[in-house]
């Protein structure tokens, strides 16, 4: 109503101003008919206010403001929106630099909606964006590509299907932290991280998944979506956070969204149960992973853990779950610990992306972790959990070792800090001055 009548404002001015140029050009013309002194004062007054009426409109800009009420009122709805997070603002700016038939009317639109005082509704917000559909709520803001220029685009489930769609591998790693995230993040090719509950073994130092709580799970879910700006991020759903009941899923998925601040989340299994959690959360709006094949989170019931998909029925069991899964809602399905041909046969009969752990070749796409691909873990506990079909692309864990070494060494020697690493020097008499009151003290 505010904007409306501004608007009626406006108008009036612009007749008012309107009726005075006619007024002064009428007055010219008979001053130029009449040029008496008195008129010529007359002439030279309405000279001056023409003047100063055209200075008024083009320098002021009371077309323009006239101009910008009427399309913000035509494009901002009444409670319209005025402050955005930091992270939409981010994703605008990419999305406007983006699209090219429309950037001009993108950018007038979004400088006017930001100088507006009301806040919109998320509903409004997306019926009304420019943007393209993919950025009206993206996750996390890609990080400057190292060596780059720009902003890299984030991956999201959008793009995963994409990709899958085009039979491009998919590649996924567990992070548990900021620092292994960055070092995902700052590889191109890998598009998505999980989270995984194997934290409660990799990094907790348990025999199993299963202690790992959601609250515990949450934590690490921050730390890695502070470091990975670009990947996919996706939460495990730790053992008990949600069999209990639908509601009691979504509730948890919904935390790891909103305090874990990840895309998505995934859940392990394909009961009755698990599948009402899976088409509960994917009712709510949430992205869901589905796992079958070898589930860790189930290791009391299979008594270990165990390779499937061996036999003619639990590789039927292994298919069926996949597609229960699928029909359920995920985007996409891990396979662990499955014949290679099980997993083809999955992977040939979905159509969505099946995800590989020891499942062979040709899976859509493949998940390790980060630590047993690096090799960090050098400690007879780890050597007992890691799995068989884990390849080690690097020996980190023995170049920490071996540095470790040497800096207790150095210690031990007094060869360190030497000189160099010892940068912190007093000013000139400093040292005098400083002898000379430890003096005064008695010391």
């Amino acid at each position: 109503l505010g904007l409306v009548g501004l608007d009626l404002v406006r108008c009036l001015h612009l007749c008012l101003l309107g009726q005075c140029l006619f007024q002064c050009l009428g007055l010219f013309l008979v001053g130029l008919l009449r040029l008496t002194p008195v008129r010529l004062v007359i002439v030279a007054l309405m000279c001056a206010l023409l003047v100063f009426v055209v200075v008024h409109l083009v320098f002021k800009g009371v077309v323009l403001d006239y101009f910008l009420v009427v399309v913000r009122v035509s494009v901002v709805p009444l409670g319209g929106a005025s402050q955005q997070q930091p992270q939409l603002q981010q994703q605008r700016s990419f999305a406007s630099s983006s699209s090219s038939s429309s950037s001009s009317s993108s950018s007038s639109s979004s400088s006017s909606s930001s100088s507006s005082s009301s806040s919109s509704s998320s509903s409004s917000s997306s019926s009304s964006s420019n943007f393209p559909e993919s950025t009206v709520y993206g996750g996390p803001i890609a990080n400057p590509v190292d060596g780059g220029g720009g902003a890299a685009p984030r991956v999201t489930v959008r793009t995963v299907a994409a990709k899958y769609k085009k039979h491009e591998k998919l590649v996924m790693m567990t992070a548990y932290d900021y620092p292994s995230a960055r070092l995902c993040d700052a590889t191109p090719d890998i598009d998505m991280v999980l989270v995984g509950d194997s934290v409660a073994m990799v990094v907790h130092g348990h025999d199993t998944t299963l202690p790992i709580t959601l609250d515990e799970m949450i934590v690490h879910s921050r730390a890695v979506v502070r470091g990975a700006k670009r990947p996919l991020i996706i939460g495990d759903l730790p053992f008990g956070s949600f069999e209990t009941s639908p509601s009691d899923a979504v509730r948890a998925a919904v935390r790891m969204l909103k305090e874990g601040n990840v895309d998505a989340v995934k859940i392990e299994g394909s009961s009755d149960a698990r599948l009402a959690a899976v088409s509960a959360i994917s009712d709510a709006g949430i992205a869901v992973m589905g796992h079958v094949g070898l589930t860790p989170q189930s290791i009391s019931a299979i008594g270990g853990f165990r390779p499937t998909g061996r036999t003619a029925e639990e590789a039927i069991s292994v298919l069926d779950g996949a597609k229960r899964l699928q029909d359920a809602g995920c985007f996409a399905v891990v396979l662990e610990c499955v014949p290679a041909s099980v997993a083809r046969a999955v992977t040939e009969r979905l159509s969505i992306p099946t995800i590989g752990i020891g499942a062979g070749v040709h899976t859509s796409g493949q998940v390790l972790v980060f630590h047993d691909l690096l090799g960090i873990a050098q400690h007879p506990h780890h050597a007992t959990v890691t799995p068989r079909f884990c390849k080690q692309y690097a020996q980190a864990g023995i170049v920490i070792a071996e540095g470790l070494a040497q800096y207790a060494s150095e210690v031990k020697q007094a060869e360190f800090p030497s000189d160099k690493y010892s940068p912190y020097k007093m000013g000139d008499g400093a040292m005098d001055e400083f002898q000379k009151l430890l003096a005064e003290r008695g010391e």
